[in-house]
């Protein structure tokens, strides 16, 4: 035996070390290839697939053997199957906890057992032997102090908490300034021209990729926009409170942060603001619906922008789908209020700070910064988003060995905190001369406040945080706004999906030690942080809104699990009934991934709002078709009662946004003073109004409104003209 050749303690140490994937195998005899010759190809082999892009398309296996069907080749699906059935368990309403963690159990086994023998497909990341732009390190002084001074003009002008267009212009100033002192050449204005004349000469072209990605977003659209009027069916107080603030910035109130109803941030506000004018639907809620829905579709380019740069376009469009169908996102969107925009901004985010560490393109940073300022103006949840750029930057540093990457870390973190404080400039310039109104919705949550926390703060944020690890396969919590209470907050498929998906990361970081595969897993906990947090209201935790940054990582995971069960089948079947079979069986799942969704959206989460919400609905049509028939807008009301109707929502719903019906038992004389028809709508259960009623106006006609679910009807008092004259 020759100095080279592997021993016994070395075969074995390679085999108990599995994820280093050091191959060493069992010599041949004498006479056959030297051991030293073996491990060279072995070497020579190990380097080749190290160079491989993980963005490049899978390649059919050509040799006969890999075309010859074997079952064990169908080991592939058993992780899936399990995790499937696993999921189904959990769902309601079975709810079967043993049974669910027991086949996600084999599942996971059944996977690493997959991994160890070669048979589940995993990529390596790409080797980005790029060297950093040669100028990272440059700057442009004059451009950098003027954005300085701006910057404290900009400071001094922001207060008062208005947006003036001199406040904005410097504040526009300084940010450019900021961003010309770091911005490195790209090209764009060349890459734009090549564009122009290629479309000019060659016309527009679409790849049969190009046309899949068109056909997928269209599906997305339908799952985002579909009965948008109807689904959710009613609106509630904080939909009023919001249509109040869009109705200020129309009247040329431009708030930094709206006070109103412990506080918002104002992003949704202009948002909203620009829909009613745009498409012409005023202060109403299907304004509110179309911003938070096109929110919502406009992050999903970035996830599939995320999932090509992590992984390959493959990934990125079964993410974009996954998430595009997706319950948890679609709710989100349509419950018209600020959660949307979470994500959003979460997603650009990401993005530009992933590609900027893994390619070390300074510019990156600068979108980056952006995007987390942006954030910042969008929902307060966003708030915790900074901790988990922090983390990215120490994850990725203590990755690094050269002191040059070192030092670009500190520099690209250095990037990202400047800009984006630039555009938080003007929500800090409120922050500090408002405080408590800035922070007030958030220390209700986090301290006792508000209420005692019920039990050591400590306690409660660890249960807290394992109830929200948890609620992608268990329970999305108790919130009928924006979930359908007690069910997982991902679907069969896609909960399924997440789980291998995490499974697969975690071996391939023990494997390579990549600092990506780290930071993906830590980004979904440090996402979900904002309901964490929730420690004076536990029972607030998880729900879906507070949450709703994790929807990238999530969805980014579940769909690198998908794509890898899609290349193993590839690879182990090869031929192209293989490629047929693998490819039709991922579509399978995706189809039953929407056929659930939808039915969770349209069916489950529509019937069960429509049954929790106030019908404000059909007392604002009662009111307008008194309008619209014998009566005046301004001779009906609403008698308030303890909680029921909020009476604002009544008078939108009627088609009067600004106009609030409450009329307190009380106050009912003052309407004799009014001539003509009169209406007045009330609670059953008040008998008070109605022995009021029937002492003002003995003439009355009463009647039982008879609404579509049970414990929504109301009480119709109607005054005819003479009624008056009694």
């Amino acid at each position: 035996m020759t100095m080279d050749e592997p021993t016994v303690l070395d075969y074995v140490i390679a085999k108990l070390t599995f994820w280093r994937k050091i191959a060493i195998e069992i010599p041949e005899l004498p006479g056959e290839e030297s051991g030293a010759a073996v491990a060279e190809d072995v070497n020579a082999a190990s380097e080749q697939r190290d160079r491989i892009d993980v963005r490049e398309e899978p390649q059919v296996p050509k040799g006969p053997e890999e075309r010859i069907f074997s079952w064990g080749n169908l080991l592939v699906l058993v992780p899936i199957v399990l995790a499937l059935i696993g999921q189904l368990a959990l769902e309601p309403p079975r709810h079967s906890l043993k049974a669910g963690i027991t086949f996600y159990a084999l599942a996971v086994l059944s996977l690493v057992w997959l991994i160890f023998r070669d048979k589940w497909h995993i990529d390596s990341f790409p080797a980005l032997d790029r060297e950093s732009e040669s100028d990272f390190f440059a700057q442009r002084v004059g451009w950098f102090v003027f954005g300085s001074v701006s910057a404290i003009l900009t400071f001094v002008f922001l207060g008062g908490n208005r947006f003036t267009f001199f406040n904005l212009t410097i504040w526009g100033m300084t940010l450019a300034a900021f961003v010309r002192a770091f911005w490195l050449k790209e090209g764009w204005v060349e890459k734009i021209k090549a564009g122009w004349k290629r479309f000019w000469q060659e016309g527009v072209r679409f790849s049969p990729w190009s046309l899949l990605v068109i056909a997928v977003f269209g599906v997305i659209i339908f799952f985002r926009f579909y009965q948008l009027n109807e689904v959710p069916p009613e609106m509630f107080s904080d939909h009023a409170e919001k249509l109040l603030d869009v109705s200020d910035v129309l009247n040329g109130q431009y708030s930094i942060f709206f006070p109103r109803n412990t506080g918002r941030e104002a992003i949704q506000m202009y948002l909203t603001a620009a829909v009613a004018k745009v498409f012409g639907t005023g202060l109403s809620f299907l304004s509110l619906k179309i911003g938070t829905g096109l929110a919502g579709l406009l992050t999903l380019p970035y996830i599939y922008l995320l999932g090509k740069e992590i992984a390959n376009r493959r990934v990125g469009l079964l993410a974009m789908f996954l998430a595009g169908v997706a319950y948890w996102p679609n709710v989100l969107s349509r419950v018209a209020l600020r959660f949307a925009l979470y994500p959003l901004f979460v997603a650009p985010l990401l993005y530009y700070l992933i590609r900027g560490l893994r390619h070390r393109r300074r510019n990156d940073f600068l979108y980056a910064g952006i995007a987390l300022g942006l954030g910042l103006h969008g929902y307060s949840s966003f708030r915790v988003v900074p901790l988990t750029v922090i983390v990215a930057f120490v994850v990725y540093f203590l990755h690094q060995r050269s002191s040059l990457k070192r030092k670009e870390t500190l520099l690209a973190l250095g990037l990202v905190v400047l800009i984006s404080l630039i555009v938080f400039l003007p929500l800090l310039r409120y922050a500090i001369e408002n405080y408590d109104a800035f922070m007030y919705r958030s220390l209700t949550r986090m301290s006792g406040m508000e209420s005692p926390l019920p039990e050591p703060a400590g306690k409660i944020f660890f249960q807290n945080l394992w109830r929200a690890i948890t609620m992608f396969q268990w329970d999305n919590g108790g919130t009928w706004v924006h979930s359908v209470p007690g069910r997982p907050a991902l679907g069969v498929v896609s909960a399924a999906l997440f789980t291998l998906g995490a499974v697969t990361l975690l071996l391939r970081y023990a494997r390579e030690r990549h600092w990506l595969d780290l930071f993906l897993l830590l980004s979904v906990p440090l996402l979900l942080i904002a309901s964490v947090l929730s420690l004076a209201f536990p029972v607030e935790n998880p729900c879906l809104n507070r949450t709703g940054g994790a929807i990238i990582p999530v969805f980014l995971i579940a769909a690198i699990a998908l794509e890898g069960l899609g290349r193993s089948l590839l690879h182990r079947l090869g031929s192209r009934w293989g490629e047929a079979f693998a490819w039709g069986l991922v579509s399978a799942l995706l189809a039953l991934s929407a056929i659930q969704n939808y039915d969770l959206v349209f069916h489950d989460y529509h019937d069960q709002f429509e049954k929790s919400a106030w019908n404000t609905s059909e007392l604002g049509a009662v009111i307008r078709q008194f309008d619209d028939t014998i009566g005046d807008a301004d001779h009906a009301w609403v008698v308030p009662y303890p909680h029921w109707v909020d009476t604002r929502l009544v008078g939108i719903r009627a088609g009067y946004p600004l106009k609030d019906y409450a009329l307190w038992g009380p106050d009912l004389p003052s309407t004799l003073e009014l001539t003509g028809p009169k209406l007045f709508l009330f609670k059953p259960i008040d008998t008070e109004t109605e022995e009021i009623l029937r002492e003002l106006y003995p003439g009355g006609i009463m009647d039982l409104y008879e609404a579509e679910y049970e414990g929504q009807n109301f009480m119709i008092y109607f005054v005819p003209s003479q009624g008056t004259e009694d």
